[in-house]
């Protein structure tokens, strides 16, 4: 049985990365790649009760993450709606492409550690489509942005949801995590960097005026950015305080968006009001891209769920005896299967014994697992984003992305260490 899921998720993983070359939409071929996996399961397990109960406790995780995603997508699509990013783009004066790529990289990279590598994304690339016309110069701005919000968001008990969950589970506390992370999550990202800023040359070419700007008053467009980035900066302030999920804290605020945003525009005609309504921005949210999660998402719970993951972490553990190895290569397997399986799995196989809080281990584990996704497009779920968002293509990612995002992930990893040997 385990054989043929694992098979059936090899060839479904692979018709994905060759989406352009099969034709055939990467959300088609992960729904279809989820469900037979879980179908496998259910077949050859004689508790059917057992298979469901897992599959609606999976499910559960995932439609969180879901609904934060669609949630986020609609507010920031209906800031774009009302112009919002102008305020932004307004105060990024510079057409230097090396400039304009630098100043990015670090928004996103300490914004993300406020908000989340997800969220951060959504928001950036939204910008980029305002900032950059030309589509294989806003590619590379994409990718970029990629390992810029996955660097940002390893050091934040915030910013990366594994981060989060070994700061829930006792393994690290938010203090430690932020003064041992922050400076290799910074090399981890600032060497790439600088290999970019020496090889781009030139300007970018400023994307045009969008067509319904002006249905918008100046009062209108600040009032709907400043409580679009509000809600988004609540968001974990919400998620501390009352300890729900982060995807309730974005459904409230989506829900405060549409009541202000009905009133304010209340005495428009119809015409005018479709095109700035929470309605019009859920017709234009991107929900193939959504489709592509829940089915990633799946086929990786059915990994979770008949223990293959645990049995890869126990096997890396038996055969590979150095910490700092075995932490490296979760953290570049989290790029081919999602990171925050991965975390579960050595939370449940490491003891407090083994390793007590704030411990190596846990420490770098929270670095690897939230900066090696960037490996890959579809390693993170900032990378999941980024690929709906702007149709990343799987390959182009490989040739030109991947070498910057490994550079990073091995100069950061190296810092830790030096760091760690030099403080303790």
């Amino acid at each position: 049985m385990d054989t043929s899921i694992l098979i059936v998720f090899i060839v479904g993983y692979l018709a994905i990365t060759l989406e352009h070359s099969i034709n055939i939409n990467k959300a088609a071929t992960a729904l279809a790649t989820g469900v037979l996996c879980w179908t496998l399961y259910i077949i050859n397990q004689p508790d059917k009760h057992l298979v469901s109960h897992q599959l609606m406790e999976h499910l559960g995780e995932i439609s969180g993450i879901l609904f934060f995603l669609l949630g986020a997508m609609t507010i920031v699509e209906l800031v774009d709606l009302h112009d919002g990013f102008q305020i932004i783009t307004e105060r990024i004066k510079t057409q230097n492409a090396k400039k304009m790529m630098i100043v990015l990289c670090i928004i996103t990279f300490f914004l993300s550690a406020i908000l989340d590598n997800l969220t951060t994304t959504i928001v950036i690339v939204s910008l980029l489509r305002k900032l950059v016309s030309d589509k294989e110069q806003r590619l590379f701005f994409v990718g970029m942005t990629v390992i810029a919000a996955n660097a940002g968001g390893a050091w934040s008990p915030l910013g990366d949801v594994t981060t989060t969950m070994l700061w829930i589970g006792g393994q690290v506390t938010a203090t430690n995590i932020i003064t041992q992370l922050i400076l290799p999550s910074i090399v981890c990202l600032l060497v790439p960097l600088a290999i970019v800023s020496l090889r781009l040359t030139g300007n970018v070419q400023s994307a045009e005026k969008k067509e319904h700007g002006s249905n918008t008053t100046p009062l209108e467009r600040n009032l709907v950015f400043g409580l679009g980035l509000g809600i988004l900066v609540f968001v974990p302030v919400f998620k501390t305080v009352t300890h729900l999920p982060p995807f309730m804290a974005m459904l409230l605020g989506l829900a405060v968006l549409w009541i202000v945003t009905e009133m304010i525009h209340s005495e428009k005609d119809e015409e005018d009001k479709n095109f700035l309504s929470v309605v019009y921005a859920l017709r234009k949210t991107d929900t193939p891209s959504i489709l592509f999660f829940l089915g990633i998402l799946l086929s990786i719970a059915v990994l979770q769920a008949t223990g293959q993951l645990s049995q890869l972490a126990q096997w890396l553990s038996e055969t590979i005896a150095n910490d700092s190895v075995i932490v490296l290569c979760i953290g570049l397997l989290s790029a081919i299967v999602d990171n925050v399986p991965l975390v579960a799995a050595a939370q449940g196989m490491y003891t407090f014994e083994q390793y007590p809080t704030d411990h190596f281990f846990w420490e770098f584990l929270a670095y690897a697992t939230g900066t090696g996704g960037s490996a890959l497009i579809i390693g993170s779920a900032a990378g999941v984003a980024a690929m709906g968002m702007e149709k990343v293509d799987f390959f182009w990612y490989l040739k030109k992305i991947t070498w910057l995002a490994l550079i990073g992930y091995f100069a950061g990893a190296a810092v830790y260490i030096f760091q760690y040997n030099l403080t303790h």
